[in-house]
């Protein structure tokens, strides 16, 4: 149950990131839009599990030299890269762009951390 309510925590994430101008959620129905949402927010957890560890690894040193502000970029290219991603997989979400790549990443990571905290806090009292 724990990886299907972190998707649906990621997907609503994602949705709250199509705030910002740039990016995208494009559909018809509200239930396709849900479905675009919840394999958005999997393939963004593949791309951060597959892609982002290697790139952490490899940039090391940029983690170092920047004081972490290097991770602000490293997420914003890892969302960017989600977007084109969907794109390729015919779902309806674009980035479209670096910047909003940057805000909607950040939108993403707060949003993130704020529903499972609610989320944990729920299960505790369970």
């Amino acid at each position: 149950m724990g990886i299907v309510a972190q998707v649906l925590l990621t997907a609503v994430a994602v949705w709250v990131s199509t705030l910002v101008p740039g990016i995208d959620l494009e559909g018809g129905s509200t239930p396709a839009k849900i479905g675009t949402l919840v394999g958005v927010a999997v393939v963004f957890g593949l791309v951060n599990a597959v892609v982002k560890p290697v790139v952490k690894f490899l940039g090391c040193l940029f983690y170092l030299l920047t004081l972490g502000l290097i991770g602000l970029v490293v997420n914003a290219l890892m969302f960017w890269l989600t977007g084109w991603v969907a794109g390729e997989l015919g779902l309806p979400f674009q980035v479209t762009g670096f910047w909003p790549a940057f805000f909607g990443a950040i939108i993403v990571a707060l949003a993130s951390w704020l529903l499972n905290l609610v989320y944990e806090r729920a299960v505790e009292q369970d």
